[in-house]
């Protein structure tokens, strides 16, 4: 299986060069993840619903200033 060329970083990926993350490069049967730092390293392949609960399971479970103000009390 080769590696698609399209590869996308998050806009989360921080200042400067933005390499500071991972790269993703989505196709119908599977998600490839990098390592923006090491393009040319080894790649990550998953199904697209493995991704998807990998992505789920980052985040927070209270995410938004409403949340974590009641959560204070």
């Amino acid at each position: 299986m080769t590696t698609p060329g399209n590869w996308r970083k998050s806009s989360h990926s921080g200042g400067g060069d933005g390499n500071n993350c991972v790269e993703i490069a989505p196709c119908p049967d599977h998600v490839f993840i990098r390592d923006s730092k090491v393009a040319a390293g080894a790649v990550l392949t998953l199904p697209p619903t493995t991704f998807a609960t990998f992505v789920d399971a980052l985040k927070p479970a209270h995410s938004t200033v409403t949340d974590f103000a009641r959560l204070r009390g």
